[in-house]
């Protein structure tokens, strides 16, 4: 399962290329054949797609290319080599837990007509490599770049540098740009593992592909500078890592569980007596319903976090890697919830409540909800009521570009701390605000959680707010990036 996702493809002759893009994690994998050789390069945990297109076409998968340790997802190739016997290829300096291929800097390897080279582009990771793909001809076609080269920005240099400083990363980058990527020809295809909204750059452009003539036009990073600009300028205005990163990083180095037995485990079935059981006895309830649907009615003390947004992402970010976690989806949604969480780490999945939330309410149980608002009724609210707390869960960057004055911001990416939760007072009426209504959910169910129940989800968020007659904008310029 891997939805949603798009893809944009390429045949030339004897080669095949398709781009595997889910939107939930900005992640791109990519499908390459040629006379009935397959390399997939960067696959995600759920690797059926990749399976199930190459038998299409009967062709077998030789290769199995990793660009780096991810941080940001859980990459298939462990599964993908065990249900393929395909080596795993990293470039040199990856140090794993399981077998591999080590590849030599300019190393080349034969896929049917095709010939693809291993160029070691250490700055994002010190084992980060790309994949040149050179035709039958022997011309350079395209380059999966990994997290080396976006479109429009180039990896972040602070997300795994052992001993060394993202100084020190950027200026490695900034040697392996001038040597490896600037000199290649501009006609040249330009791959990346992500496109915009990853947080594994700090400006991706709105495109997952390019060429590296439009990147030495566009590309700040590609700009003509000193390595002492560069440095500067790539390792300014970065954001905070989710915290998950290192440990999906750290799962991919070692090597985790095979995704058909974490599916089974979490997909399994609990009667409302296990499932109270669980949660007794400290087990997460993680509630994967859409926004607007869990705020009418849900299980007391379930977190909300619905399949329609950026569910993995804000998963990782929020909830315990240790913890384990039982499930409350939408009927025919469990898999989808599981594998979801499997993509970024998640493997201590024990269960979804047999006949959801319905069951749960059919059989009298204890339901809880949140209060809807909406934008009006905050703004007339506001001038009347001296307890009232506007609590703006936007990013900084965002809430620097404009919010209600007196509002407090509280970023939902802070929320997992317990202490951020601690600082309300009784007599608070607190109106939850993001830019358009998902975020502001999880930050309720959460408050929600820890016994602060007198507050309002504002519908809409920013979104609404900023269109209400007579709203006093405030904007801080100093926070922006």
């Amino acid at each position: 399962m891997m939805q949603p996702l798009f893809f944009i493809f390429a045949k030339i002759f004897s080669m095949y290329i398709k781009q595997f893009y889910t939107n939930c994690l900005s992640e791109a994998a990519y499908y390459i054949e040629s006379k009935g050789e397959v390399a997939i390069i960067d696959p995600l945990r759920d690797i059926d797609a990749y399976i199930a297109l190459a038998k299409e076409r009967n062709a077998a998968i030789k290769y199995i290319f990793e660009t780096h340790f991810h941080a940001d997802f859980v990459s298939g190739h462990i599964d993908l080599s065990k249900a393929t016997g395909a080596p795993i290829i990293f470039g040199p300096n990856a140090k794993t837990n399981y077998p591999v291929t080590h590849a030599k800097d300019h190393e080349i390897f034969t896929l049917g007509e095709l010939t693809i080279e291993v160029l070691h582009t250490p700055g994002h990771t010190l084992e980060s490599s790309c994949f040149l793909l050179r035709d039958a001809a022997g011309k350079s076609h395209a380059i999966f770049t990994g997290d080396t080269l976006f479109v429009g920005d180039v990896g972040r240099p602070d997300l795994s540098s052992g001993h060394m400083s993202s100084e020190d990363l950027a200026a490695i980058m900034y040697d392996t740009l001038q040597e490896k990527i600037i000199p290649l020809e501009d006609h040249i295809l330009v791959y990346p593992a992500h496109g915009p909204g990853s947080s594994c750059g700090k400006n991706l452009g709105p495109d997952t592909h390019s060429t590296i003539g439009l990147q030495k036009e566009k590309n700040y990073a590609l700009k003509a500078q000193s390595k002492e600009e560069f440095i500067k300028s790539v390792t300014t205005g970065l954001q905070a890592a989710p915290p998950y990163f290192a440990i999906n990083a750290k799962i991919n180095q070692s090597g985790y569980d095979a995704v058909d037995k974490v599916k089974a485990n979490g997909t399994n079935k609990l009667s409302i007596s296990d499932f109270k059981t669980a949660a007794s006895n400290g087990a997460l309830i993680l509630d994967t319903r859409h926004a607007n649907v869990f705020t009418n009615g849900f299980v007391p003390g379930s977190i909300s976090i619905g399949l329609e947004g950026r569910f993995a992402e804000w998963a990782g970010s929020l909830l315990s890697f240790d913890q384990d976690i039982i499930l409350i989806t939408e009927n025919g949604k469990e898999e989808e919830s599981v594998i979801r969480l499997a993509r970024v780490g998640f493997e201590k999945m024990k269960g979804c409540l047999d006949g959801g939330f319905e069951a749960w309410v059919n059989a009298g149980e204890t339901v809880d909800m949140i209060i809807d608002v909406e934008a009006d009724e905050l703004m007339m609210d506001m001038p009347h009521d001296p307890n009232l707390l506007v609590v703006d869960v936007r990013k900084e960057n965002e809430f620097g570009e404009g919010h209600l004055e007196d509002a407090m911001n509280l970023p939902l990416h802070e929320m997992n701390d317990i202490a951020q939760l601690a600082q309300f007072e009784d007599r608070q009426n607190l109106y939850i605000h993001c830019a358009g209504g998902y975020r502001s959910v999880i930050a309720a169910s959460l408050l929600k959680k820890q016994g602060i129940n007198n507050l309002r989800n504002v519908l809409g968020g920013w979104a609404k707010i900023k269109e209400q007659e007579k709203v006093k904008i405030v904007k801080e310029a100093a926070t922006l990036n």
